[in-house]
C-alpha cells in the first residue's frame, strides 16, 4: 500500500475557528520511495484572526496572507481534497498529525461542504510518525537519537529530532520541509527497526487493530504523555457504546476478583478514582499496541507475565463482568455538554442523506444557484458553513440583507468573549505580549497591530449601526 505523508501550517491551534494556510504533501510507494508531491497556500478567511505567535513562528506577515494572489480558502481545500482522492486509497501519515493535523484538515472540509473523514474512508488508513517514534524510543532507543533538550528532558519536536539523526530540515515550520523531514525519519525507522514498522503499518488499519484487541486475552497498550511512553498491560472489555471506534480496557494491576464481587455503584466509585484503572483508546487512531509474548518485562508494570496472562484469561473469560465493567464506566463519565459555537459540532453526528446530496450538488453548481442549495440544508452547522462561504467566495450573488446578517454575525464572534474564535481584544493582547518581549525586530506584529485595530473599528461600527436599527 502506498503512503500519503502531509502536513499543514495554520493560523493557530483552535480546531474548527483557526484555518489551514499552507498545505503539503508526498505520496510515497510501499518502500517509502517518492512518486509523487503537492503543495497549496490560501489567503485568509474574512472571519479568521491569525495568533500573532502563528504568524511569528510561520515568518508570515498580514500583508502576505491577504494577498488576493493567493487561492481562496475553500479553492485550497477544493484542491486538497481531489489530490489526496487521486492518491487514495493510502495510509495517512503526520507529525503529530492525528491530533493536529487530521483535525484541522477534517474540520476545514467540512466547512467547505465535503465530507469530513476522507482520511478515514475510500479504504485509507490512518496513522502518526510522531507515536512511531515515540514507540522506538520506548521499545529500541538503540535506532533512533531522541535528543535532550533544555530542561534536561527527552523532547521529540520534529526540527530536534531531524537534526539528532542526520536529517535535512532547513525550514522549520514550512509544511513541505516539514513532511520531508517526517519521510526521512521514517525511512530509518523502516531501515533500522523493521518490525517495530511492520506493527506501525499493521495497526494503521482500524480492521487489523480491532481484530487484534478481539483474538488477544490481553496485550501492552502504550500511551504517550508530555514526552513520555506509559505502558499498561490491559484487557478489553468492550466497545464504547458513544464512540463505535472506541475501546474501553481494564488494567490488569487490579485485583479481579474483588471486582467481581462488588456492587454496581462501589464499582462506579472505584472506576472513578484517579488514577483511572480504565483505559481508553480508539481502533482507528493507529494505537500502540504490543502483544504479551513480544512486550520486554519494563513494559509489564512490574507484574510477572504468568500472573498478567491469567489475570487477563479470567476477565476476558467472564463476559457479565466485562459488561458490568463497562456499564459501571460508561454510568460514571461526565456527559460532553454541546457547544455553543457551530465550529466544535463536527462530531455530533453525521449529515443526513437529503444534506449529503444538497453537499455533492453544491460543488457543482453556479454560485446563484448554490446559495438556494445553502438556504435548503437541514442541517444548521452546514448552513451555517455554506453561508459564510458564500460571503467568502461570491457575496455579490447574496440578497444585501442576508449579506448584512451575515457581516454582523462574524463581527459579533470577533467581538465576543473568547470562548470560540481568537477575538480582535485577544489577537491584540496577545499581539503587546509579543511585541513587548522584544520579538517583532521587522515590525511585521506592529502592522498586524494595526491591521487589527481598523477590523475592530469597523467592526463595533457594524455592531453600533445594528443597534442603532434595534432601537428605531
Amino acid at each position: 500500500m502506498s503512503f500519503v505523508f502531509f502536513d499543514t501550517e495554520t493560523t493557530g491551534l483552535r480546531r474548527g475557528f483557526d484555518q489551514i494556510i499552507h498545505f503539503a504533501a508526498i505520496l510515497t510507494d510501499a518502500n517509502l520511495n517518492e512518486v509523487a508531491r503537492f503543495e497549496t497556500r490560501s489567503r485568509l478567511q474574512p472571519h479568521v484572526l491569525p495568533h500573532p505567535l502563528a504568524m511569528h513562528v510561520n515568518g508570515l506577515p498580514i500583508e502576505r496572507l491577504i494577498d488576493t494572489n493567493l487561492p481562496s480558502h475553500y479553492s485550497m481545500v477544493g484542491d486538497i481534497r481531489r489530490t489526496l482522492m487521486s492518491w487514495s486509497p493510502a495510509i495517512f501519515v503526520g507529525f503529530n498529525s492525528i491530533r493536529f493535523d487530521e483535525e484541522m484538515l477534517r474540520h476545514a472540509l467540512f466547512q467547505s461542504l465535503y465530507p469530513a473523514y476522507l482520511t478515514s474512508n475510500h479504504r485509507n488508513c490512518r496513522a502518526d510518525a510522531l507515536s512511531l517514534v515515540m514507540a522506538v524510543n520506548a521499545v529500541s532507543p538503540e535506532r533512533l537519537v531522541v535528543p535532550i533538550g533544555e530542561e534536561g528532558q527527552r523532547t521529540f519536536r520534529l526540527h530536534h529530532l531531524a537534526s539528532a539523526n542526520g536529517v535535512a530540515h532547513n525550514h522549520a515550520h514550512d509544511a513541505m520541509s516539514d513532511v520531508l523531514a517526517t519521510v526521512e525519519l521514517c525511512r530509518l525507522v523502516y531501515q533500522r527497526s523493521p518490525e517495530l514498522w511492520q506493527r506501525f503499518v499493521r495497526f494503521s488499519n482500524k480492521a487489523a487493530v480491532a481484530d487484534f484487541v478481539e483474538s488477544e486475552d490481553g496485550f501492552v497498550l502504550t500511551e504517550f504523555f508530555g514526552g513520555r511512553a506509559y505502558h499498561a498491560p490491559v484487557v478489553c472489555v468492550g466497545v464504547d457504546p458513544d464512540q463505535a471506534n472506541g475501546r474501553i480496557c481494564l488494567r490488569l494491576n487490579q485485583d479481579v476478583d474483588q471486582l467481581a464481587t462488588m456492587s454496581d455503584t462501589e464499582l462506579q466509585a472505584y472506576l472513578s478514582q484517579k488514577p483511572s484503572p480504565i483505559r481508553r483508546f480508539r481502533v482507528n487512531a493507529s494505537p500502540t499496541l504490543t502483544a504479551f509474548f513480544d512486550a520486554p518485562e519494563d513494559m509489564l508494570d512490574g507484574g510477572l507475565i504468568d500472573h498478567i496472562e491469567n489475570q487477563a484469561r479470567r476477565v476476558k473469560a467472564d463476559a457479565h463482568l466485562c459488561a458490568r465493567i463497562l456499564a459501571a464506566y460508561v454510568a460514571s463519565r461526565e456527559p460532553y455538554p454541546l457547544s455553543p459555537h457551530l465550529e466544535e459540532r463536527i462530531y455530533n453526528g453525521f449529515p443526513g442523506p437529503d444534506d449529503e446530496r444538497r453537499m455533492r450538488d453544491f460543488h457543482q453548481a453556479s454560485w446563484p444557484d448554490r446559495l438556494a442549495i445553502v438556504q435548503g440544508l437541514e442541517d444548521e452547522r452546514l448552513r451555517w458553513f455554506g453561508l459564510r462561504l458564500m460571503y467568502s467566495e461570491a457575496r455579490g450573488v447574496l440578497p444585501p440583507v442576508l449579506k448584512v446578517e451575515i457581516e454582523h454575525r462574524l463581527a459579533e464572534q470577533l467581538l465576543g468573549d473568547g470562548s470560540g474564535c481568537l477575538t480582535y481584544d485577544l489577537a491584540l493582547a496577545e499581539t503587546e505580549k509579543l511585541t513587548t518581549g522584544g520579538t517583532d525586530h521587522d515590525d511585521r506584529l506592529f502592522r498586524y497591530s494595526a491591521y487589527l485595530r481598523d477590523r475592530s473599528a469597523r467592526a463595533a461600527t457594524l455592531r453600533e449601526q445594528k443597534n442603532l436599527r434595534g432601537a428605531v
